[in-house]
C-alpha cells in the first residue's frame, strides 16, 4: 500500500496485480464508505477516516479546499522535480529513488483522493480533472522515458510553451516514422560493427551505446529542413564522429576507408593532415520529409569544445551574408559529451554569447551524448552538479534529458528542441543518457576503473536490437524483416571496402622538402584623397540634433584639425582603411573588449548621445543601403578563448570580410591560446582551412607592468611555418592603414597578428601624411629616414615597435653612427628587403637586433639564426634585449625608465 499510494502502475509488478489494486481503488470510493473486509483479507490494518453524512459540511470544504493548495503544489513540484524520477539511465545502475516532493502522501493526499476532481489550472488544457488523472499525465510528461527541466526559466510563456507540448501530448508516432528510425539505428549500428570487425585495434571512438543519436540528429535536420531553414553547421568532438560523417553528413565510404587504409597524399610535407576523426566535411542531408538542406560539419582537434564558438561563429557569418534578420535561418547544433560539457570553461563562455547582440545566432541545438563517464573518470569525480548540463541554466534554457534507449523518446525531444528554438530563438539543451559499450577508444580496457559499470554495458543488447523487438511485438515488422535491413546495410558497407582496397592510394616513399616561405609583393593599397576626404568628415560629424559628449566633441575636433593640416594618427588611419574597404563593398567586423570607445579611449567608432543615450555609428553611414558594405562593431562578453573562436569560425565563412578581434590588452590574448594552436595557426596545415581573421594586440612597454605590456610575440614567432600566419609590428599610421586594407586585396586568405601599440596612438612621430595613403603600400621594413649620410654609418640596428622611436632620439642626441631599421613584418621574414637595405650602410660592420622584451621573449631568439644565416659572413650579429626573465616586464616604472635607457645605450654602441 505505500507503493501504490502513489498510483504509480510502473512499480506494480505484472498486469494482474494493477488491476485488481484499481479494482480495490475503485471499492475504497464507494459511497457506502470503505469496505473492511477488503482489508481484513490482505491482513492489512488500517483505520479509516469515514464521510458520514453527520460531519459538518463547512469542515468537508475546508478539508477539500486544503487538499486543493496540495494539489496545486504537487502539480508544480512534478513540473519542477519530476525529471528526478524520470526513468532516464539504459543501465539501471542505481535503484530508483523517491523524492518526497512528489509523492502524494507528503501533502495529506491519499490514495482515496485519487478519483476526486480538482481544479487543474489548465493542466493539459483543462481546468478540471480528478487527482488519479492529473498524476498520470505530469508522470507521463515527466517521469517516463524523458525529463524535462524547465522551471528555472524566467519567462512565463517559454514554460507555458513547454507545457502546452508535454502535459497530456499525444507522441505517437506514425509506422513511417518508426521504420524510419529502425533504419537509421541499423545504419548507425552497422557502421560501428562493421569498423570494429574490419579495423581491429584502430582507433574510431566509436557511437556504440549512443546510436539513437543518428535517429536524433536526423530528427532535428529533418525538422530544419521542412522549416524551410537554409543550411546547418555541425560541431563536435571525436565520439561519434565517423558516424556523423558517414550518416548525417555524407561523406562517402570509400573516402572514410580509404583513411582507415592509410593513404597519405605523397605530396604533402611530414604527412600533413589529421587524424580522420578530426576532420571536417560539408555535405547535403534528406531526411523522411524527402527535402534538402546543406550541412557543414566543422573540423575540430582533440580540445573538447574548443569547436564550439568557432560553430557560433561559422553560423553568424552564414546568416549575416544570408542577411534574413530575425530569421536566423541558419541552424548551429553541437554535439558535446557529458564530462567535457560540465568541465570545459568554454562551454559556459560560449552559451554566454548566445543572446548577446554581436553574437546571437538564434539559438543553438546542443546535443550531450552522455556516456556517464569520462576517459575513465566517473561523474562523481568531474562535476559537482546533478547533471552535466546544469551549467546551461545559466542562460535559462530548456534541458531535455531522454533515455538513450529509447529511440522514439529521443525523436519526441529532437522535435520538441528544434520547435522550441525556433519559437523563442534561443538555445536549447538535449542530455541523452546512454553508455560507451567500448573503452575511450577501442584499445582501452574500460573494466579497470569502472568493473560494475561494465559489466552491466556487457550484457545490455543494443539499442537497435531492443528497439527491433519493440517493433516485433507491436506487429508492425517481422524479426526476418529487421535482419535483413541490417544484413543488406552491412554488404553495402562491404562492397564500398572491397572498392576501396581495390583502388588503394599512392603511399609516400620519401620526405618532401618544405616550399621556401616567400614574401609576396603587397598589393597598391592607397584610396583618392576625395574618398579619404569623405570618411574623414563622416567620422568627425554626428546627425542634426545629435549632443556628442562635450570632452568627446573636443577630440574630434582636435583631430578633423590634424587631419586638415595634412596629417593622419593612429585611430583615424584605421577608420579610414575601414570606411574605405565599407565603400568598396567589403563587410568590416570588430569586436573586442570595450572595442567600442577603444581601451585607451582613442577609436569611438559608436557615439551615444549625450543627453538621450542613442547610440549612431558614423562608418554604418558612409553611403545609403545596399551601396557599402556592413560595418559591425561590438563590446565583446569578457572573454578571450569563446571570443577569438567565435572570430576566428566568422572569417572562415565570411572570407571576404575583415575580421577583427581585438585584446584589451595584448598580454589578455593567451587566454585563446588553444584558438590560436589548434585553428589560427594549424588549421590550413590540418584541414585546409583558411582564415584571415585578424588579432590587435595592443603591444608596447610604457612602465605598465608585467600583465599590460607583452602580447608574447615570441609565441606567435614560434608557431610561424609554411606560411601559415603574418606577424606585424607596425609604426605609422599609414603602415597601420595599408596593412588593414591589405588583409583584404591579397589574394591568399592568412590570419594577420598585429601588435598595435599603446603609446603610438597619440604620438605625433607615428603619424602620417594624408599622401601617403593615397598611393603605396605596406612596407615590411622601413629603412631610417633620419640618416643624413649612409656612408658614415657603422652599425645598423634593426629593431620592432616603438622601441625604434626610442632609439632614434637616443641617435639624434648622441650622434652616433647608426642606422635604425624598423622591421615592421616579422613573419614572413623579409630576408630580401633587409639585405638590400643593410647593403646600403657601406662601412656598416655590424648588425644588432634591439628589443623591448627580455632576451627568452620577444625576436631575438627567432631573429638571431635567421641573421646569422643572412648576413653573419660579413657582420657581427648582436642582440640587445632585457636580461632573460620569467615575467615579462617589471612592476615598477622608475626601474622601466632605467632599462629602457640602458637598451638604448647599448644599441647606440654608448656603453658596453
Amino acid at each position: 500500500l505505500t507503493l501504490t499510494s502513489t498510483y504509480d502502475h510502473r512499480i506494480v509488478q505484472g498486469a494482474e496485480s494493477g488491476l485488481f489494486l484499481q479494482r480495490v481503488h475503485r471499492l475504497l470510493l464507494g459511497e457506502d464508505g470503505f469496505y473492511d473486509d477488503v482489508f481484513a483479507a490482505m491482513g492489512v490494518p488500517y483505520e479509516p477516516v469515514r464521510w458520514r453524512r453527520d460531519v459538518n459540511p463547512m469542515d468537508r470544504e475546508a478539508t477539500h479546499l486544503a487538499k486543493q493548495v496540495h494539489v496545486q503544489t504537487l502539480i508544480n513540484m512534478y513540473r519542477v522535480r519530476g525529471h528526478l524520477i524520470a526513468d532516464l539511465d539504459p543501465l539501471k545502475a542505481k535503484p530508483p529513488k523517491m523524492y518526497s516532493e512528489l509523492d502524494p502522501a507528503t501533502y495529506g493526499l491519499t490514495i482515496w483522493d485519487l478519483d476526486r476532481e480538482f481544479f487543474a489550472d489548465g493542466l493539459a488544457g483543462r481546468e478540471q480533472m480528478t487527482l488519479g488523472d492529473a498524476l498520470g499525465i505530469l508522470r507521463d510528461a515527466y517521469c517516463r522515458s524523458i525529463g524535462v527541466e524547465y522551471m528555472h526559466i524566467q519567462e512565463p510563456d517559454q514554460k507555458r510553451w513547454i507545457q502546452e507540448h508535454v502535459e497530456g501530448v499525444d507522441h505517437a508516432l506514425s509506422k513511417e516514422e518508426q521504420l524510419h528510425i529502425l533504419e537509421r539505428l541499423n545504419a548507425a549500428e552497422a557502421f560501428e560493427r562493421f569498423l570494429h570487425t574490419k579495423y581491429v585495434g584502430q582507433k574510431r571512438f566509436g557511437l556504440e551505446g549512443g546510436e539513437s543519436a543518428i535517429p536524433l540528429l536526423d530528427t532535428i535536420l529533418d525538422e530544419a529542413a521542412r522549416a524551410g531553414m537554409d543550411e546547418a553547421v555541425l560541431g563536435m568532438a571525436h565520439r561519434g564522429r565517423l558516424n556523423v560523417l558517414a550518416n548525417i553528413v555524407g561523406k562517402s565510404y570509400r573516402e572514410l576507408f580509404r583513411e582507415f587504409e592509410g593513404d597519405l597524399d605523397p605530396n604533402t610535407v611530414q604527412g600533413s593532415g589529421d587524424v580522420k576523426y578530426h576532420k571536417g566535411a560539408a555535405g547535403k542531408y534528406v531526411g523522411l520529409s524527402g527535402i534538402e538542406i546543406p550541412v557543414t560539419l566543422a573540423s575540430n582537434p582533440s580540445h573538447l569544445e574548443a569547436v564550439d564558438p568557432v560553430v557560433q561563429g561559422m553560423a553568424r557569418a552564414r546568416q549575416d551574408i544570408l542577411d534574413k534578420g530575425a530569421a536566423y535561418p541558419v541552424l548551429p547544433l553541437l554535439i558535446h559529451g557529458d564530462a567535457a560539457f560540465a568541465g570545459q570553461g568554454v562551454v559556459a563562455e560560449t552559451l554566454n554569447m548566445s543572446t548577446l547582440r554581436g553574437y546571437r545566432v538564434g539559438g543553438t541545438v546542443h546535443l550531450v551524448i552522455n556516456n556517464q563517464v569520462g576517459f575513465t573518470t566517473a561523474p562523481e569525480s568531474a562535476r559537482s552538479s546533478v547533471y552535466a548540463t546544469d551549467v546551461a541554466k545559466m542562460v535559462q534554457a530548456p534541458i531535455f534529458h531522454v533515455n538513450g534507449d529509447d529511440p522514439e523518446a529521443c525523436v519526441r525531444v529532437a522535435r520538441l528542441a528544434f520547435q522550441f528554438r525556433q519559437a523563442f530563438k534561443k538555445d536549447v539543451v538535449i542530455d541523452m543518457v546512454c553508455y560507451r559499450r567500448f573503452g575511450h577508444n577501442e584499445g582501452d580496457e574500460p573494466s579497470y576503473t569502472q568493473p560494475q559499470m561494465y559489466e552491466l554495458i556487457e550484457s545490455r543488447r543494443s539499442v537497435r536490437k531492443l528497439y527491433t523487438e519493440a517493433l516485433v511485438n507491436r506487429g508492425e515488422l517481422t524479426l526476418e524483416e529487421a535482419e535483413k535491413a541490417l544484413d543488406d546495410f552491412s554488404a553495402r558497407l562491404q562492397g564500398a571496402l572491397d572498392e576501396t582496397r581495390g583502388s588503394k592510394g599512392p603511399q609516400p616513399t620519401s620526405l618532401v622538402s618544405a616550399p621556401p616561405v616567400v614574401v609576396h609583393p603587397s598589393p597598391e593599397t592607397g584610396v583618392s584623397r576625395e574618398v579619404l576626404d569623405r570618411i574623414a568628415v563622416a567620422v568627425h560629424s554626428a546627425p542634426d540634433g545629435f549632443t556628442v559628449h562635450p570632452k568627446l566633441a573636443k577630440q574630434l575636433d582636435a583631430r578633423a584639425k590634424v587631419y586638415a593640416d595634412g596629417e593622419v594618427d593612429w585611430a583615424l588611419a584605421e577608420a579610414l582603411a575601414f570606411g574605405s574597404l565599407l565603400l568598396e563593398g567589403n563587410d568590416v567586423r570588430l569586436a573586442g573588449q570595450d572595442s567600442r570607445r577603444g581601451t585607451f579611449s582613442q577609436r569611438h567608432a559608436v557615439l551615444v548621445d549625450y543627453e538621450q543615450g542613442a547610440e549612431y555609428v558614423p562608418l554604418a553611414s558612409l553611403a545609403p543601403t545596399g551601396e557599402q558594405g556592413r560595418f559591425f562593431i561590438y563590446d565583446s562578453l569578457l572573454s578571450e578563448y569563446a571570443a577569438v573562436g567565435f572570430e576566428y569560425g566568422y572569417s572562415v565563412a565570411h572570407k571576404d570580410a575583415l575580421v577583427c578581434w581585438e585584446a584589451q590588452f595584448g598580454d589578455f590574448v593567451n587566454g585563446a591560446q588553444i584558438i590560436i594552436d589548434q585553428f589560427i595557426v594549424a588549421a590550413e596545415d590540418k584541414w585546409g582551412q583558411t582564415s584571415g581573421v585578424t588579432l590587435l594586440l595592443p603591444h608596447g612597454y610604457e612602465g605598465q607592468g608585467p600583465e599590460h605590456s607583452s602580447a608574447r610575440l615570441e609565441r606567435f614567432l614560434t608557431l610561424s611555418a609554411e606560411d601559415n600566419i603574418q606577424v606585424v609590428n607596425a609604426t605609422t599610421s599609414a603602415q597601420y592603414f595599408h596593412l588593414l586594407r591589405r588583409q583584404v586585396r591579397r589574394d591568399k586568405r592568412k590570419p594577420l597578428v598585429v601588435m598595435t601599440p599603446k603609446s603610438l596612438l597619440r604620438a605625433k612621430h607615428a603619424r602620417s601624411p594624408v599622401d601617403a595613403l593615397v598611393s603605396g603600400r605596406f612596407q615590411e621594413v622601413v629603412d631610417d629616414p633620419g640618416v643624413p649620410d649612409p656612408s658614415a654609418v657603422e652599425r645598423v640596428v634593426l629593431c620592432s615597435g616603438k622601441i625604434a622611436y626610442d632609439a632614434i632620439a637616443g641617435r639624434d642626441k648622441a650622434g652616433a653612427p647608426v642606422a635604425v631599421v624598423r622591421v615592421e613584418q616579422l613573419y614572413p621574414w623579409p630576408d630580401e628587403q633587409i639585405a638590400s637595405i643593410v647593403s646600403r650602410y657601406e662601412r656598416a660592420t655590424q648588425v644588432y637586433w634591439m628589443q623591448e622584451e627580455p632576451e627568452n621573449m620577444g625576436g631575438w631568439y627567432y631573429v638571431a639564426g635567421r641573421l646569422q644565416r643572412l648576413l653573419g659572413g660579413d657582420y657581427e650579429i648582436g642582440g640587445v634585449t632585457r636580461i632573460e626573465s620569467g615575467s615579462p616586464a617589471s612592476g615598477s616604472a622608475a626601474l622601466h625608465a632605467l632599462e629602457q635607457a640602458d637598451l638604448v645605450d647599448r644599441a647606440l654602441a654608448l656603453k658596453g
